[in-house]
């Protein structure tokens, strides 16, 4: 039935299966709370390095290009483990400069800084005994860079850890990864542990002072109780240094998502996601697709309003230089933290949840608003927001703003002159109690904003109508993670969308969506107060393992909302075998 009772709706607190984790994700952590994971809840940005042989490869291979992840160049050329050990000869990152590199860091309001000590292409970018395929040994450079690195971190106050790949080595035959070198039949990766992964993980525990974290990538070849025996013999070492998710077997202190990716909603537990500035981890010349500051400030604040870590990649050159736009706009980031960083550091996720202005960060007696969009109409307005105010500002401006305060919600005059149109945060100040809204799924409609977008996770379902994450990339490491709207089928799968309207007014209304060519050509209806909307999806394309999801902005009519709490759905015209189609988010833009 679609005759959902609105006040059920308004409590109805959905999360997302793909994405839920219980406080304690990992399988030791309810015993005991890690000493490291105070720091690194309150860091909120990291600064990720990855940096070695590809690097002065810069994305070429003989007489070829590569696009994507260039630190997989080895891997993607098929390149023989002998031949590709000769770039090490020519090595020399002479320009590399410790003391800069952390002090752009720092000036970028960075916290933490991750550097890859050896990659899957099995180079040790440090000073290693294990191995002569090291960067003292192997290279003209004959120093380590990492010690060097290390100290200049901590003399700006910086967290530091490493990197490594402790399952891939393409350099090593029973490393794995490469098949086109040895043979997999033949691999022993028990003895690539043994003789290499696991001591080298020693050597950076024991050489380079204390560390903040391993960051452990593409686990492989141990079972789970090997995997302990690994983690238990580590720790002896340094047992403050945190261990990253990726050492497999939900072993890890804190969650690491995949590339690219944030939760849609708020996540308890210390997690992090992680980006690259450009397209590509590891340093590419031709790569110019570098995030604006815009884009970072948007994308920090967004992470910290789920309550995570934001860790941006940065990708050196292989004489040791970043690129001058990495300098450039992580440094024009740090100028927006030096005003608004309170907003970020030690703060939790948003008890507001997002809302067509922005979204909110959290800490005791404090509620700040992070406001992306301005209304036209210069009042903010912001459902949910009932506890008793004591002051409202600009943060780090001392004029209060005026504000009036109903059961349901706070209205906020804005300021003429607006600061930051990239972020300015608002400041609330309160006394008491607030409701946490985090979870609570009500989008709020103004005709005061260009348009409003409802994500798919924001739906309440019926039938076997679900959310589903899709997982796909249309370039080599360009990951995407689409949280879609799945098996709608029958009339009885509608699926409903809660809408808090502030003003009355008509509305396109355009569904975003990706089809397969077996959904496509089907009939289904958007409805709200006795209008329908008739639709016909259209096809977008075929999405398999090797070609990627292809999404439609569809834009199927006008309709009248009222104004107040609303209940918008789509369902199918009738029933079919195939879902109505995979549905992203909806988007409603007032018509002027």
């Amino acid at each position: 039935m679609l005759s959902v009772v609105y006040c059920i709706i308004c409590l109805f607190h959905l999360s997302v299966s793909a994405q839920d984790m219980p406080d304690s994700w990992n399988k030791e952590a309810a015993a005991t709370v890690h000493p490291g994971l105070k720091w690194f809840t309150d860091a909120k940005f990291g600064l990720f390095i990855h940096w070695g042989l590809y690097s002065k490869l810069g994305g070429r291979w003989k007489d070829s290009s590569y696009f994507g992840s260039g630190e997989w160049i080895m891997n993607r050329a098929q390149a023989p483990a002998s031949e590709y050990a000769e770039i090490a000869k020519t090595f020399n990152p002479v320009d590399f400069n410790a003391s800069e590199w952390a002090t752009t860091a720092k000036e970028a309001g960075i916290k933490y800084l991750v550097i890859t000590a050896k990659h899957h292409e099995g180079f040790s970018m440090f000073d290693s005994k294990v191995t002569n395929f090291d960067i003292i040994d192997a290279s003209p450079y004959h120093k380590d860079p990492m010690k060097e690195l290390a100290e200049a971190c901590r003399q700006q106050g910086l967290r530091f850890g490493f990197y490594y790949s402790q399952y891939l080595d393409w350099h090593e035959p029973n490393g794995g990864g490469n098949t086109w070198d040895f043979n997999k039949s033949a691999k022993d990766y028990k003895q690539y542990y043994q003789s290499k992964s696991i001591p080298q993980l020693k050597e950076l525990l024991n050489n380079y002072g204390p560390l903040g974290l391993i960051w452990f990538d593409m686990p492989g070849g141990l079972s789970e109780s090997e995997t302990k025996t690994m983690i238990d013999s580590l720790k002896v070492i340094q047992p403050t240094c945190l261990f990253s998710s990726r050492v497999g077997h939900g072993l890890g202190d804190y969650k690491d998502f995949g590339d690219s990716e944030v939760p849609p909603t708020p996540i308890s537990g210390a997690w992090e996601s992680i980006y690259t500035h450009n397209d590509s981890w590891g340093y590419i010349q031709h790569d110019m697709n570098f995030k604006s500051p815009t884009e970072i400030i948007r994308l920090l604040s967004n992470v910290a309003s789920k309550g995570g870590n934001l860790m941006l990649n940065v990708g050196p050159d292989g004489n040791g230089k970043w690129p001058a736009y990495s300098i450039l706009y992580l440094k024009e980031t740090g100028k927006w933290l030096k005003k608004y960083g309170e907003s970020i550091y030690g703060t939790t996720y948003g008890l507001i949840p997002a809302q067509p202005w922005g979204v909110s960060t959290s800490k005791p007696g404090k509620i700040y608003l992070h406001v992306w969009q301005v209304p036209s109409n210069k009042i903010l307005r912001v459902h949910g927001l009932t506890a008793k105010i004591k002051s409202i500002a600009i943060l780090g401006e001392k004029k209060p703003l005026a504000f009036k305060q109903s059961d349901t919600e706070t209205q906020i005059t804005l300021p003429q002159i607006w600061p930051d149109e990239r972020n300015t945060v608002v400041e609330v100040v309160y006394d008491g109690y607030q409701q946490d809204l985090s979870q609570l799924r009500t989008q709020t409609v103004s005709n005061y904003y260009p348009q409003t977008e409802i994500p798919a996770v924001y739906a309440i379902f019926n039938g076997e109508a679900h959310i589903k994450q899709y997982t796909f990339s249309h370039y080599f490491g360009d990951w995407k993670h689409e949280n879609c709207i799945t098996d709608i089928k029958k009339p009885s799968d509608a699926v409903i969308f809660p809408l808090e309207v502030e003003e009355a007014g008509d509305y396109k209304v355009v569904l975003d969506y990706a089809c397969e060519p077996e959904s496509a050509s089907q009939q289904g209806f958007v409805t709200l107060l006795g209008q329908q909307l008739p639709f016909q999806t259209l096809q977008t394309g075929t999405s398999d393992s090797h070609r990627p999801m292809i999404f439609i902005q569809h834009t199927v009519g006008i309709i009248h909302i009222e104004k107040g709490k609303q209940n918008l759905a789509i369902r199918p015209a009738t029933g079919n075998k195939q879902a109505l189609f995979q549905l992203r988010k909806i988007i409603l833009q007032p018509v002027k």
